[in-house]
């Protein structure tokens, strides 16, 4: 059975679906504070998908979960709340259960961890796309998940190559879509408030403004977990690290005429030009996963936003 740490997430629960559809009979996920019912997996909660409340900075309750299933691989997708602590406590929480889920790994003698990182671990290379293989800077800087995500792919590959355990590290793109919760990224704000006729507020937002030629990798969450569940099913890898992304680097002024072929009043006002920060082509090269893996994503940008109004027009919330 697969266990998925932060499974009751925003992506790790269209990671779940993802790998029941894909012929999973039974996976197991954890949950800390939130508890989420969506429609799509509900039924399967104590069948086919094992719900666990645990925090996987709690070693023994986490290792308990092995003398109640038979876990025999690993996704490691849980994570602390944006902001929820000062930057010696977010290293300490994802530091403490990075630890805590190899440990789980080694007593229980699973196969495979994969581990979520981040194409925010790209934040320092000048322009995309970028690729697996491209070095990477490894001084600190001043953001967080681009420090942390590092530290997990090199001390959680450590640990796996002493211990016999395949560590496979999972560069996730710019996520949105259906349960995203924290309304920080610019697709989830605009759908919301097109979807209920409001002001965005974009200037009281995070970094004001938009500008409307900044690209981003903006990769649907059911892509996401397509990419997630393929990688880490697949029988055998022959790389240690994937990019799973939309492949494409999206401007901002693209998302917002997605949305306006749907709700052609929304009220969004953008920035012209780039931004100061403004990088080109910031999005994951996908040429890796396709070959190795055979993943494509399913969604345009079109049809991302098409299916996540539908969503929302149906009485969900996030």
């Amino acid at each position: 059975m697969i266990l998925i740490t932060g499974g009751m997430g925003f992506i790790g629960l269209h990671t779940a679906r993802a790998m029941l559809d894909a012929g999973e009979d039974e996976v197991a996920i954890t949950y800390y504070q939130t508890w989420r019912e969506p429609s799509f997996i509900k039924d399967d909660y104590g069948s086919r998908v094992h719900v666990e409340k645990v925090d996987v900075t709690d070693r023994e309750g986490l290792l308990a979960l092995g003398e109640k299933h038979n876990i025999t691989s690993i996704c490691h997708l849980a994570v602390t709340g944006l902001g929820a602590f000062d930057a010696v406590g977010a290293m300490r929480v994802n530091l403490n259960g990075l630890m805590n889920v190899m440990e789980a790994g080694v007593q229980w003698g699973v196969s495979r961890v994969s581990l979520a990182s981040s194409i925010a671990i790209y934040s320092s290379v000048a322009e995309g796309p970028f690729r697996e293989d491209i070095p990477l800077p490894i001084h600190g800087t001043g953001n967080p998940t681009e420090t942390y995500k590092k530290t997990f792919e090199v001390v959680g590959g450590h640990v796996g190559v002493r211990s016999g355990i395949e560590v496979i590290n999972l560069r996730i793109g710019g996520i949105w879509g259906p349960l995203y919760h924290s309304m920080a990224n610019l697709p989830s704000r605009l759908v919301h408030a097109a979807v209920k006729g409001e002001d965005p507020n974009l200037a009281g937002g995070r970094g004001g403004v938009p500008f409307r030629d900044d690209q981003a990798d903006f990769c649907y969450v059911k892509d996401c977990g397509l990419g997630i569940s393929m990688v880490h099913r697949q029988e055998s890898l022959p790389s240690k690290t994937y990019n799973i992304s939309s492949g494409v680097g999206s401007t901002n002024q693209n998302l917002v005429d997605a949305i306006k072929e749907v709700i052609p009043d929304a009220q969004i006002e953008l920035q012209p030009g780039n931004g100061p920060n403004a990088r080109k082509d910031p999005y994951g090269d996908p040429a890796r996963i396709r070959a190795e893996v055979g993943y494509t994503p399913q969604y345009t940008l079109q049809s991302g936003v098409v299916d996540y109004i539908n969503w929302l027009r149906a009485g969900n919330d996030r």
